[in-house]
């Protein structure tokens, strides 16, 4: 960048309030040509709401926004994005049954009158190709992995001609794999001179894809490093204020339940067939035991979805059966929930809460037909208040409105008042589905330690991560899923990431080691 260039994007003083929280206050920041700006702080720290107020959704109540050194203000995602400032959200806001090539051109003033679908597929294609970001044009969005429709947010974004790319959790709901094809097209993207903000808890790819760090805590700005100066320990203690401990969750507390004998939930040649009839669950016989962690392993789309909706009641076997306590399950989820199975969904805002009802509605939905919520035919909200408020406390969240729309929180606070609220029901068993996307290291840390603490009172918790290093700090033993198939399941001692990558290939055991790939393994 030549000397005297003014930075794409200058905040000053930025604050903004909601009632009874500050949400950002006094924050400074800048964004230069050519870089990957990551800015970090803990969940609610302010972060979705500063470039939301970047990006026209929201209005500062003080400060001043500076762009190629003029001042400006935006009062909608129309203007910022006008301006060269575009924003791909946490939660992807495409239309899902409308293809690639509509979503990309809904709303866009260079989008011709009356064109075919046949032009905006060709012009799509020219796009996709243009900034590197390969799409299906004719795809329906519905049919596409998160992956595939993040590409098409992004692209949506490029196509307006964005100069300054904000990217919230871009890597949450991605495989390694498709993380790694999309830090090589941002910094293709940062090459030709352009900039991004890059929101993340991830703090190795922070290390690897950016340029300089800011972190936020409580609403203000700590400081801002180049990366090379930092270290993930160092940014992890400054984002919560002290230093993370890392403990060792293997060790039971002196007075924890033994693992059960018998199994709390199990599955006995279980298959899945989905629309297509393609098995998507193939003969997976798997037992739960009360008092373990049972980890779930796998690349993303080899089963884990439907596995745990088996495990939960949302779907029914189409071969085989479901045991809870030795007894074939009565069927539904709600049947299941009744019976202690509690379950933290992969998809938090669409699956396990409903995003226009309000928090406390939120927090009461698995006990509004039992006292003291409910029963008799009647409804007590005070009571549900109540229960929402202690659910809140205990997951640590703080909540200005009970009443206001539970989309309205940071994705993180959501997943940690959903992880309390089904841990509540979970007499039996625990299931979680990805329970560490979109937390902070902090929040992790004590979503790991509700784990252990639920699991030394007895609980069986089934936990499906793709992060094996997770896997194997946490859990007693580890399956792996390999296209539907559940090759092996493994004591952890035993257990290392090699092994089990070659598992997750599809391979049982190494060539020469006496199993071939696909035999049969240990399914206890």
């Amino acid at each position: 960048m030549p000397p005297g260039t003014p930075p794409v994007l200058q905040l000053v003083g930025i604050s903004k309030y909601f009632p009874g929280v500050i949400a950002n206050e006094d924050v400074s920041l800048d964004v230069r040509s050519g870089e990957i700006l990551a800015l970090l702080g803990e969940n609610g720290a302010g972060k979705s709401t500063l470039m939301n107020v970047v990006t026209g959704i929201y209005q500062a109540d003080a400060g001043e926004m500076i762009l190629d050194g003029y001042g400006v203000q935006f009062s909608s995602p129309q203007e910022a994005i006008r301006a060269g400032i575009g924003m791909v959200h946490q939660h992807f806001r495409l239309v899902p049954a409308f293809t690639v090539a509509e979503n990309i051109h809904l709303g866009w003033s260079e989008t011709p009158k009356n064109a075919s679908s046949a032009i905006l597929e060709a012009r799509t294609k020219e796009l996709s190709e243009r900034f590197g970001f390969p799409v299906t044009p004719s795809a329906r969005v519905e049919d596409l992995s998160a992956g595939e429709q993040q590409r098409v947010e992004i692209l949506r974004v490029l196509a307006r001609k964005a100069r300054l790319l904000i990217l919230d959790e871009p890597t949450a709901v991605l495989t390694p794999t498709e993380a790694r094809d999309l830090f090589r097209a941002l910094r293709a993207f940062r090459a030709e001179g352009n900039a991004v903000i890059i929101i993340s808890h991830k703090l190795d790819e922070v290390m690897e894809i950016s340029d300089r760090v800011t972190i936020l805590r409580g609403g203000r700005k700590i400081g801002t490093w180049k990366t090379t100066e930092c270290s993930p320990r160092m940014l992890a203690a400054t984002m919560v204020g002290r230093e993370i401990v890392r403990q060792n969750l293997l060790l039971r507390s002196e007075n924890a339940a033994p693992r059960g004998t018998v199994a709390e939930l199990s599955l006995e040649n279980v298959s899945v067939r989905d629309d297509r009839g393609v098995n998507t669950l193939a003969d997976v016989t798997l037992n739960v035991f009360g008092g373990e962690i049972l980890g779930i392993a796998g690349v993303a789309g080899n089963g884990q979805r439907e596995l745990t909706e088996v495990l939960t009641g949302l779907t029914a076997p189409t071969r085989g059966q479901v045991l809870l306590g030795g007894s074939p399950a009565k069927s539904g989820a709600a049947a299941f929930a009744r019976q202690g199975v509690g379950h933290i969904p992969q998809d938090r805002l669409h699956s396990a809460l409903a995003p226009s009802l309000g928090i406390t509605d939120n927090m009461a939905l698995r006990e509004y037909g039992q006292p003291p919520v409910g029963g008799d035919g009647l409804y007590r909200a005070s009571a549900a208040l109540a229960l929402a408020r202690e659910i809140a406390d205990v997951a640590e969240v703080t909540i200005p409105d009970f009443a206001m729309p539970v989309r309205n929180l940071s994705g993180g606070n959501q997943q940690r008042l959903v992880a309390r609220r089904e841990i509540r029901i979970a007499d039996r068993v625990l299931v979680a589905a990805y329970p560490s996307r979109g937390l902070d290291i902090g929040a992790i840390a004590t979503m790991h330690r509700y784990f252990a603490d639920l699991r030394d009172q007895g609980v069986g918790i089934v936990v499906v991560s793709e992060d094996l290093e997770e896997l194997l700090n946490l859990s007693d033993r580890i399956g792996v899923l390999c296209h539907g198939r559940l090759m092996a399941v493994l004591d952890a001692v035993d257990a290392d990431i090699e092994r089990i990558g070659l598992l997750m290939g599809g391979r049982t055991e190494a060539p020469g080691a006496g199993m071939a790939a696909g035999q049969g393994a240990d399914l206890s």
